[in-house]
Protein backbone atom coordinates (compact mmCIF):
# COMPACT_ATOMS: atom_id res chain seq x y z
CA UNK A 1 0.00 0.00 0.00
CA UNK A 2 1.44 3.38 -1.01
CA UNK A 3 0.86 5.93 1.74
CA UNK A 4 1.44 9.70 1.83
CA UNK A 5 2.63 10.87 5.22
CA UNK A 6 2.02 14.26 6.77
CA UNK A 7 4.23 17.25 6.11
CA UNK A 8 7.53 16.62 7.83
CA UNK A 9 6.73 12.96 8.51
CA UNK A 10 7.53 9.68 6.83
CA UNK A 11 5.42 7.77 4.34
CA UNK A 12 6.03 4.51 2.49
CA UNK A 13 9.41 4.04 4.13
CA UNK A 14 11.56 7.08 3.29
CA UNK A 15 8.97 8.85 1.19
CA UNK A 16 8.15 11.79 3.43
CA UNK A 17 10.85 13.84 1.68
CA UNK A 18 12.61 13.70 -1.70
CA UNK A 19 14.57 10.48 -1.80
CA UNK A 20 17.73 11.63 -3.56
CA UNK A 21 18.93 10.80 -7.05
CA UNK A 22 18.24 7.06 -7.24
CA UNK A 23 15.82 6.42 -10.08
CA UNK A 24 12.70 4.34 -10.16
CA UNK A 25 12.88 0.85 -11.63
CA UNK A 26 10.18 -1.43 -12.96
CA UNK A 27 9.20 -4.44 -10.90
CA UNK A 28 7.77 -5.95 -14.06
CA UNK A 29 4.15 -5.15 -13.33
CA UNK A 30 1.42 -3.08 -14.94
CA UNK A 31 0.94 0.63 -15.47
CA UNK A 32 -2.25 2.42 -16.49
CA UNK A 33 -1.96 2.94 -20.23
CA UNK A 34 -5.06 5.14 -20.59
CA UNK A 35 -5.69 6.41 -17.06
CA UNK A 36 -9.16 7.07 -15.73
CA UNK A 37 -10.43 8.18 -12.32
CA UNK A 38 -13.76 7.40 -10.69
CA UNK A 39 -14.78 9.08 -7.43
CA UNK A 40 -17.11 7.88 -4.68
CA UNK A 41 -18.20 10.47 -2.15
CA UNK A 42 -19.15 7.96 0.50
CA UNK A 43 -21.83 9.00 2.97
CA UNK A 44 -25.12 10.89 2.83
CA UNK A 45 -23.27 13.81 4.45
CA UNK A 46 -22.03 14.81 1.01
CA UNK A 47 -25.61 15.81 0.11
CA UNK A 48 -25.71 18.51 2.81
CA UNK A 49 -25.84 22.05 1.33
CA UNK A 50 -24.32 23.69 4.43
CA UNK A 51 -21.96 21.18 6.10
CA UNK A 52 -19.28 20.73 7.24
CA UNK A 53 -19.05 24.54 7.41
CA UNK A 54 -21.11 27.34 5.90
CA UNK A 55 -18.10 28.67 3.96
CA UNK A 56 -16.41 25.44 2.84
CA UNK A 57 -19.26 23.07 2.11
CA UNK A 58 -19.21 19.52 0.85
CA UNK A 59 -20.60 20.89 -2.41
CA UNK A 60 -17.55 23.14 -2.84
CA UNK A 61 -15.22 20.29 -1.96
CA UNK A 62 -16.82 18.07 -4.60
CA UNK A 63 -16.67 20.81 -7.24
CA UNK A 64 -12.99 21.39 -6.45
CA UNK A 65 -12.09 17.70 -6.72
CA UNK A 66 -14.28 17.08 -9.78
CA UNK A 67 -12.82 20.09 -11.58
CA UNK A 68 -9.26 19.01 -10.76
CA UNK A 69 -9.67 15.48 -12.04
CA UNK A 70 -11.88 16.62 -14.90
CA UNK A 71 -9.08 18.81 -16.24
CA UNK A 72 -5.80 17.19 -15.13
CA UNK A 73 -5.72 14.86 -18.14
CA UNK A 74 -3.59 16.37 -20.89
CA UNK A 75 -1.82 18.72 -18.48
CA UNK A 76 1.91 19.32 -18.59
CA UNK A 77 2.06 18.30 -14.91
CA UNK A 78 0.73 14.83 -15.71
CA UNK A 79 2.92 14.47 -18.80
CA UNK A 80 5.80 13.43 -16.51
CA UNK A 81 4.28 9.95 -16.16
CA UNK A 82 4.33 9.28 -19.91
CA UNK A 83 8.02 8.26 -19.68
CA UNK A 84 7.00 5.09 -17.80
CA UNK A 85 5.88 1.85 -19.41
CA UNK A 86 5.26 -1.86 -18.95
CA UNK A 87 6.90 -4.74 -20.79
CA UNK A 88 10.46 -4.09 -19.65
CA UNK A 89 12.82 -6.39 -17.78
CA UNK A 90 12.41 -6.31 -14.03
CA UNK A 91 14.90 -3.82 -12.66
CA UNK A 92 14.97 -1.65 -15.80
CA UNK A 93 15.16 2.10 -15.19
CA UNK A 94 14.25 3.19 -18.71
CA UNK A 95 11.79 2.22 -21.43
CA UNK A 96 14.26 2.31 -24.29
CA UNK A 97 13.11 0.11 -27.16
CA UNK A 98 9.62 -0.50 -25.76
CA UNK A 99 6.64 -0.32 -28.09
CA UNK A 100 4.74 2.97 -27.88
CA UNK A 101 1.60 0.99 -27.05
CA UNK A 102 3.10 0.02 -23.68
CA UNK A 103 3.52 3.53 -22.28
CA UNK A 104 1.29 5.54 -19.98
CA UNK A 105 -0.64 8.12 -22.01
CA UNK A 106 -2.09 11.43 -20.88
CA UNK A 107 -5.45 11.93 -22.60
CA UNK A 108 -7.93 14.63 -21.69
CA UNK A 109 -11.16 13.74 -19.95
CA UNK A 110 -9.76 11.28 -17.41
CA UNK A 111 -12.59 11.72 -14.89
CA UNK A 112 -14.78 8.77 -15.77
CA UNK A 113 -17.56 9.50 -13.30
CA UNK A 114 -18.56 10.43 -9.75
CA UNK A 115 -21.15 9.05 -7.36
CA UNK A 116 -22.51 9.90 -3.92
CA UNK A 117 -22.79 6.60 -2.08
CA UNK A 118 -25.42 7.29 0.59
CA UNK A 119 -24.72 4.13 2.58
CA UNK A 120 -23.65 4.78 6.17
CA UNK A 121 -19.96 5.39 6.82
CA UNK A 122 -18.65 3.85 10.07
CA UNK A 123 -17.14 6.31 12.51
CA UNK A 124 -13.77 4.68 11.79
CA UNK A 125 -13.92 2.69 8.53
CA UNK A 126 -11.44 -0.12 7.99
CA UNK A 127 -9.44 -0.80 4.85
CA UNK A 128 -11.89 -3.57 4.02
CA UNK A 129 -14.77 -1.09 4.33
CA UNK A 130 -13.00 1.26 1.95
CA UNK A 131 -12.21 -1.51 -0.53
CA UNK A 132 -15.87 -2.51 -0.52
CA UNK A 133 -16.89 1.11 -1.11
CA UNK A 134 -14.53 1.21 -4.09
CA UNK A 135 -16.14 -1.94 -5.46
CA UNK A 136 -19.61 -0.40 -5.06
CA UNK A 137 -18.31 2.56 -7.05
CA UNK A 138 -17.02 0.29 -9.82
CA UNK A 139 -20.42 -1.37 -10.02
CA UNK A 140 -21.95 2.01 -10.87
CA UNK A 141 -19.71 2.26 -13.94
CA UNK A 142 -19.78 -1.16 -15.62
CA UNK A 143 -18.06 0.12 -18.78
CA UNK A 144 -14.97 1.28 -16.88
CA UNK A 145 -11.75 -0.37 -18.03
CA UNK A 146 -10.63 -1.79 -14.68
CA UNK A 147 -6.98 -2.19 -15.69
CA UNK A 148 -6.70 1.53 -16.45
CA UNK A 149 -8.85 2.94 -13.64
CA UNK A 150 -8.33 4.17 -10.11
CA UNK A 151 -11.43 4.12 -7.92
CA UNK A 152 -11.13 6.84 -5.28
CA UNK A 153 -13.15 6.79 -2.07
CA UNK A 154 -13.64 10.06 -0.16
CA UNK A 155 -15.11 9.96 3.34
CA UNK A 156 -16.85 12.88 5.09
CA UNK A 157 -15.51 15.05 7.87
CA UNK A 158 -15.00 13.23 11.15
CA UNK A 159 -15.31 9.72 9.71
CA UNK A 160 -11.81 8.62 8.79
CA UNK A 161 -9.82 5.42 8.96
CA UNK A 162 -7.59 5.13 12.01
CA UNK A 163 -4.12 6.41 11.22
CA UNK A 164 -5.28 9.48 9.30
CA UNK A 165 -3.52 12.60 10.57
CA UNK A 166 -6.74 14.01 12.05
CA UNK A 167 -7.26 10.90 14.23
CA UNK A 168 -5.42 10.29 17.53
CA UNK A 169 -1.85 9.29 16.83
CA UNK A 170 -2.41 9.50 13.07
CA UNK A 171 0.51 10.10 10.71
CA UNK A 172 -0.68 9.81 7.11
CA UNK A 173 -2.86 11.81 4.73
CA UNK A 174 -4.05 9.26 2.13
CA UNK A 175 -3.11 5.99 0.46
CA UNK A 176 -3.68 3.82 -2.58
CA UNK A 177 -3.80 0.05 -2.73
CA UNK A 178 -5.21 -2.83 -4.76
CA UNK A 179 -7.50 -5.79 -4.40
CA UNK A 180 -9.47 -7.89 -6.88
CA UNK A 181 -12.81 -7.16 -8.50
CA UNK A 182 -14.61 -9.73 -10.63
CA UNK A 183 -11.42 -11.74 -10.63
CA UNK A 184 -9.16 -8.93 -11.91
CA UNK A 185 -6.59 -6.72 -10.15
CA UNK A 186 -8.30 -3.54 -9.01
CA UNK A 187 -6.66 -0.22 -8.05
CA UNK A 188 -8.29 2.04 -5.52
CA UNK A 189 -7.36 4.96 -3.29
CA UNK A 190 -8.57 6.43 -0.03
CA UNK A 191 -8.89 10.19 0.46
CA UNK A 192 -10.12 11.20 3.94
CA UNK A 193 -11.66 14.65 4.45
CA UNK A 194 -8.27 16.34 4.27
CA UNK A 195 -9.27 19.74 5.74
CA UNK A 196 -9.82 17.88 9.04
CA UNK A 197 -6.01 17.56 9.26
CA UNK A 198 -5.34 21.22 8.42
CA UNK A 199 -1.84 22.13 7.33
CA UNK A 200 -0.53 18.64 8.20
CA UNK A 201 -2.18 17.38 4.99
CA UNK A 202 -1.73 20.34 2.70
CA UNK A 203 -4.16 23.10 3.65
CA UNK A 204 -2.60 26.39 2.39
CA UNK A 205 0.51 24.47 1.31
CA UNK A 206 0.88 26.63 -1.82
CA UNK A 207 -1.86 29.25 -1.52
CA UNK A 208 -1.55 31.03 1.81
CA UNK A 209 -4.73 33.06 1.29
CA UNK A 210 -8.08 31.31 0.97
CA UNK A 211 -10.44 31.94 -1.93
CA UNK A 212 -13.71 31.56 -0.06
CA UNK A 213 -15.75 31.42 -3.27
CA UNK A 214 -13.96 28.39 -4.76
CA UNK A 215 -11.81 26.98 -1.98
CA UNK A 216 -8.27 27.47 -3.30
CA UNK A 217 -5.90 27.49 -0.35
CA UNK A 218 -8.28 25.82 2.07
CA UNK A 219 -8.64 22.88 -0.34
CA UNK A 220 -4.96 22.80 -1.46
CA UNK A 221 -4.59 19.45 0.28
CA UNK A 222 -7.16 17.81 -1.96
CA UNK A 223 -5.26 18.53 -5.17
CA UNK A 224 -1.82 17.92 -3.64
CA UNK A 225 -2.71 14.69 -1.82
CA UNK A 226 -5.30 13.19 -4.19
CA UNK A 227 -3.03 14.18 -7.08
CA UNK A 228 -0.18 12.35 -5.36
CA UNK A 229 -2.19 9.12 -5.06
CA UNK A 230 -3.51 9.43 -8.62
CA UNK A 231 -0.02 9.78 -10.09
CA UNK A 232 1.26 6.81 -8.10
CA UNK A 233 -1.66 4.68 -9.27
CA UNK A 234 -0.80 5.51 -12.88
CA UNK A 235 2.77 4.26 -12.47
CA UNK A 236 2.23 1.57 -9.81
CA UNK A 237 -1.45 0.63 -9.73
CA UNK A 238 -0.90 -2.63 -7.83
CA UNK A 239 1.76 -1.75 -5.23
CA UNK A 240 4.63 -2.49 -5.48
CA UNK A 241 4.66 -4.26 -8.83
CA UNK A 242 5.20 -1.19 -10.98
CA UNK A 243 7.73 1.65 -10.75
CA UNK A 244 9.45 2.10 -7.37
CA UNK A 245 12.92 2.95 -6.10
CA UNK A 246 15.27 0.74 -4.07
CA UNK A 247 13.55 1.74 -0.83
CA UNK A 248 10.07 1.07 -2.22
CA UNK A 249 9.13 4.73 -2.73
CA UNK A 250 6.85 5.52 -5.67
CA UNK A 251 7.09 8.43 -8.09
CA UNK A 252 5.09 10.90 -5.97
CA UNK A 253 6.61 9.72 -2.69
CA UNK A 254 10.04 10.84 -3.88
CA UNK A 255 8.84 14.42 -4.30
CA UNK A 256 6.32 14.61 -1.45
CA UNK A 257 5.95 18.07 0.14
CA UNK A 258 8.66 19.38 -2.18
CA UNK A 259 9.56 23.07 -2.17
CA UNK A 260 8.97 22.88 -5.94
CA UNK A 261 5.24 22.42 -5.35
CA UNK A 262 3.20 25.15 -7.02
CA UNK A 263 -0.07 26.02 -8.71
CA UNK A 264 -1.01 24.72 -12.13
CA UNK A 265 -3.81 26.16 -14.23
CA UNK A 266 -6.55 23.71 -15.18
CA UNK A 267 -9.71 25.01 -16.78
CA UNK A 268 -10.82 28.21 -15.07
CA UNK A 269 -8.87 27.73 -11.82
CA UNK A 270 -5.46 27.02 -10.31
CA UNK A 271 -4.66 23.98 -8.17
CA UNK A 272 -1.77 23.29 -5.84
CA UNK A 273 0.24 20.21 -6.83
CA UNK A 274 3.57 18.63 -6.00
CA UNK A 275 6.08 17.46 -8.59
CA UNK A 276 6.46 13.76 -9.34
CA UNK A 277 9.74 11.99 -9.97
CA UNK A 278 11.29 11.98 -13.44
CA UNK A 279 13.86 9.33 -14.31
CA UNK A 280 14.78 11.44 -17.32
CA UNK A 281 16.30 14.11 -15.07
CA UNK A 282 16.86 11.88 -12.01
CA UNK A 283 14.93 14.32 -9.87
CA UNK A 284 11.79 16.24 -9.09
CA UNK A 285 11.01 18.66 -11.92
CA UNK A 286 9.66 22.13 -11.35
CA UNK A 287 5.87 22.22 -11.48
Amino acid sequence: MGTLGTRGGDAHQNAGKPAGSKNLHSNGGAIQKVPAVYISYWGSEWNSPTAPSATYTYTKAMVYNNDFFGNVGGSAWNDIVTQYCMGVTKGATSCSGVSSTNFITNPTGQLGGTWIDTSTVPSSPTQTDIANAAKRLAAQFPTAVIANSTFMVYTPSGKSMSGFAATPGGSWCAWHSSTTYNGSPFAYAYIPYLPDAGTSCGMNFVNKTNDTAYGTGYFDGFSVVAGHEYSEAETDPFPSSGWVDRQGAENADKCAWSSKSANISLGAHVYAVQPTWSNLISGCPSV
